[in-house]
């Protein structure tokens, strides 16, 4: 593949790997438990791409009182989880990665922590694809998605201006920063929590293409 951009962007869960279908349905476990019946496309819905203190302010608006006391605990518990035991790459992210050619710069620009994202890459044999670059809304800027902060963040660490960069991203969240950075924004609906309509809320968002595969994904950026 010859890129016809300088830098590619990365989002993390639902893009490389299959975690926002998994987190989802344990935050609807757990708050269905806790008496909120919630469906996990409904936690996709109003939590998928959040983080830090958005997602927590979107959990407390969906249950319409504070977080429960034990909610930190249980999160917890089911992120080491996923840490020790790996969670399995969306089909086709890490060939496409390892194909990719090593001038071509590239970033993780995700809501998760930087602890999440490179333990899970190492899980994947991708660590060494991205080097220092994993950027987290969590910990490296102020404002998380769906700012645009995150992704101006990446292109300035890289080198790269914004318009020279392509942005893969899944989720309605990181698709609304994305957009607003002003890079070239590919909806990815590759992940298993993507629903047949799931392009279409991209597409609404305003990115520049879609695609269902990461075949798909080289072939817009050649």
């Amino acid at each position: 593949m010859t890129p016809r951009f300088d830098a590619l962007l990365f989002d993390f869960d639902g893009v490389l790997i299959e975690s926002e279908a998994m987190g989802n349905r344990h935050i609807a476990d757990y708050l269905t438990a806790a008496g909120h019946p919630t469906t996990a496309e409904e936690s996709m819905a109003n939590f998928m791409g959040l983080a830090g203190k958005d997602f927590l302010a979107a959990v407390e608006a969906h249950i319409g009182r504070p977080i429960p006391e034990d909610f930190h605990a249980a999160r917890m518990i089911e992120n080491e989880r996923c840490l020790a035991e790996g969670i399995a790459e969306v089909a086709g992210a890490t060939a496409f990665i390892l194909t990719l050619p090593p001038t071509l710069r590239r970033a993780v620009v995700s809501s998760s922590r930087v602890r999440w994202i490179a333990t899970h890459l190492d899980h994947l044999g991708l660590r060494d694809a991205f080097g220092p670059h994993l950027y987290s809304g969590a910990e490296h800027v102020a404002n998380g998605k769906p700012a645009p902060d995150l992704y101006l963040l990446a292109a300035e660490k890289l080198g790269v201006s914004i318009e020279r960069c392509a942005i893969i991203e899944d989720s309605p969240v990181g698709a609304t920063g994305a957009v607003a950075s002003g890079g070239y924004v590919i909806g990815l609906t590759a992940g298993g929590h993507c629903g047949a309509t799931h392009g279409d809320r991209l597409r609404a968002i305003g990115v520049d293409a879609i695609a269902h595969d990461f075949t798909q994904v080289a072939a817009l950026l050649s």
